[in-house]
């Protein structure tokens, strides 16, 4: 068993097809991507009724004359979450108050959303080895995830507008092949700024794009999934359990999401560095050695400690 184990191994490391993903799977246990996932889901949870808020009062302001328009917005923006959007349509022209206290309730609200920014950049900086003496401080990293989530919004508003175009030019049954298609390329935009934006390592755009097809078309199968989910399973569960059904639920398809974009993160950073081949049962490659000297200089924490990183040779190990 051990030598046919060994074979696999040596035959994974000679061919780049397997190579890449079994690299990309070590890493991702290397940096505890589980563990990533479920604070981002955790964050994203929390900070979701939030910016969901924030959105409603921000259009209400902008979109003062068209409260059509306003709602079709958040409610667009809403069905981009697989499975749970239908059950959370929001009233926009139910908050009102003075303009004082929605001014203070809209900060309030993005104080608290902005915890997912957070979360985010926090996984990505140890996905990319960022040491923490090179990491954002706390207003700069607040300020980094305040212009995300106005990226993030000026895009959804954006997509909305081009998929009702191109919906509208094309007949029939293309039309909705033509939404998919629009809707990917949206979500390969929004991954490209989160990726780019959410990490303190230098890197150029072109260096996400893998990760970010990669992130786009496994969230649109989690759409697909999602629903699917939420017709046979979230729905009987409320029925049951009633609001817990809906919590569970969404916090099961926030920790999916949240996966995917650990994941494509993952593949971006082993792909940009060249972190395979990866070891599984013999002795380290240098793929090995480059991701374990990462993750070892993340720990530097001022700029008076420096990590140095050295490898015992090792013997070659018989078939």
């Amino acid at each position: 068993m051990s030598s046919r184990l060994h074979r696999f191994d040596r035959y994974q490391q000679e061919r780049r097809w397997l190579a890449f993903p079994v690299a990309v799977v070590r890493k991702y246990g290397d940096d505890q991507g589980g563990h990533l996932a479920a604070l981002i889901a955790y964050y994203a949870f929390v900070s979701l009724f939030p910016l969901l808020l924030v959105s409603v009062a921000v259009l209400g302001f902008v979109l003062q004359g068209d409260a059509s328009l306003r709602n079709d917005i958040v409610n667009s923006t809403l069905s981009k979450l697989p499975g749970i959007g239908d059950q959370l349509k929001l009233d926009p022209g139910s908050l009102h108050g003075s303009g004082v206290a929605l001014a203070i309730g809209v900060a309030t609200s993005l104080w608290a959303g902005m915890g997912i920014t957070q979360a985010v950049q926090a996984a990505f900086n140890r996905i990319w080895g960022v040491p923490f003496k090179r990491r954002p401080n706390f207003l700069t990293s607040r300020l980094r995830g305040l212009g995300v989530l106005a990226g993030l919004a000026l895009i959804t508003v954006l997509s909305f507008g081009l998929t009702g175009l191109v919906v509208s030019a094309v007949p029939g049954v293309l039309a909705k092949i033509a939404g998919y298609l629009v809707g990917f390329a949206i979500n390969i935009c929004l991954y490209l700024t989160v990726f780019r934006l959410l990490t303190a390592a230098p890197q150029r755009w072109r260096v996400n794009l893998v990760g970010a097809v990669v992130g786009a078309a496994f969230w649109e199968l989690l759409q697909v999934a999602g629903a699917s989910y939420a017709k046979h399973v979230i729905a009987k569960d409320q029925r049951a359990y009633g609001i817990f059904g809906l919590v569970l639920g969404m916090l099961a398809l926030l920790y999916l999401g949240a996966q995917i974009t650990v994941i494509a993160a993952e593949v971006n950073v082993v792909r940009a560095r060249q972190l395979w081949p990866r070891s599984l049962f013999t002795a380290l490659t240098s793929g090995d050695q480059a991701a374990l000297r990462q993750a070892a200089e993340t720990e530097e924490r001022v700029d008076e400690e420096i990590v140095d990183v050295s490898f015992a040779k090792t013997p070659p190990q018989s078939p």
